[in-house]
């Protein structure tokens, strides 16, 4: 069923404590949508978040969904099963996907729209190719699905984000395994806001998915060499090419605040080149191209700002002491030992 643009509408938002939830909720709101977030925990979110209308229930008990579904005309589905650790989690996702596609449809829901990731060029780890069945079930259902697919989000809250601004913020040198050349487009937090925004009103004659890439397509040592260099400063990288992603989460445990289990999971992704293989949605959706990588980390960084511990604090003053400054000019073509 088609959406009119600039109508208010009732949007139920899964996912509402995570990333993506929690900051997609404002422009909703602004938007003049009427929000409705799903939670497993409503007090405790409620204590969080008071003046968010708060509804419990749990994407894994399909009892819960027609209450929390019922009159609303949107449904953003922004749930992971990832970070809970368990085993099965992937299968269990799935079938949390198929159970809420039915459900939504039984509720009238007319659209659906899911945060995916990219499609990587070679053989997808368990964490992508549980991001890409979860579209495929969703699109299958009988609700008209817009599936949007982004590889690293740069912005405050971020896991990837978390990893390689750490990564810069606080190590001197850096050794980089074989897995930093592969390439993948990250965008900011506040263009993937826009583009699951736009996907309330834009057109959707079927279920169908678009990438949602970011401007330039970077290895992950440009990554680190231009978050960097937007720090000002300059490490030093020596290219090290036997270590293994899985040997590398665990110095990336050891360094970023990111959760070990996630941070292995997105790691052992990169093996191979995460591109948009479908661009073009900012065009279709009447957006701006998303900004510059060092625009989004300097968002990113302000809007962290004050957050760190004080450990953290004084492990990135020491390695600001260590680590060689840079120019503003720099930042595209640092030396790699």
């Amino acid at each position: 069923m088609a959406v009119k643009s600039g109508m208010p509408l009732r949007v139920l938002l899964t996912g509402a404590t995570g990333f993506i939830g929690r900051n997609l909720h404002g422009p909703l709101e602004a938007a003049g949508h009427e929000v409705r977030c799903l939670t497993r925990k409503p007090e405790e979110a409620r204590r969080l978040w008071p003046g968010r209308q708060w509804v419990g229930g749990d994407i894994g008990e399909p009892a819960s969904l027609p209450s929390a579904l019922e009159a609303c005309d949107i449904a953003f589905y922004l749930v992971h099963g990832m970070a809970s650790h368990r085993p099965g989690w992937a299968e269990e996702e799935l079938r949390w996907a198929r159970q809420f596609a039915r459900a939504a449809g039984l509720a009238g829901v007319r659209r659906i729209i899911y945060l995916g990731g990219v499609a990587p060029q070679g053989a997808p780890s368990e964490h992508l190719l549980a991001r890409l069945h979860t579209g495929e079930a969703l699109r299958a259902g009988p609700v008209p699905t817009l599936e949007l697919r982004a590889g690293m989000i740069i912005g405050a809250g971020s896991a990837s984000w978390t990893i390689v601004r750490d990564l810069a913020a606080r190590l001197p040198a850096m050794v980089l395994p074989a897995w930093l050349s592969y390439r993948s487009e990250p965008v900011a937090l506040e263009g993937v806001m826009s583009a699951l925004l736009a996907g309330v009103h834009v057109d959707l004659p079927a279920s169908t998915w678009w990438d949602i890439p970011g401007p330039e397509a970077l290895s992950g040592t440009e990554i680190l060499l231009r978050l960097a260099a937007v720090m000002g400063r300059k490490p030093i990288l020596m290219k090290v090419p036997f270590i293994t992603p899985r040997l590398s989460s665990h110095w990336i445990r050891l360094v970023t605040r990111a959760d070990y289990a996630v941070a292995r999971e997105l790691v052992e992704g990169l093996t191979s080149d995460l591109l948009a293989t479908r661009p073009g949605y900012w065009e279709a959706a009447g957006l701006p191209a998303p900004v510059a990588l060092e625009e989004a980390a300097r968002r990113a960084l302000a809007a962290e700002a004050g957050t760190l511990s004080r450990p953290g604090r004084l492990a990135e003053t020491l390695a600001g002491w260590l680590t060689p400054r840079s120019h503003p000019a720099e930042g595209k073509e640092l030396p790699i030992r």
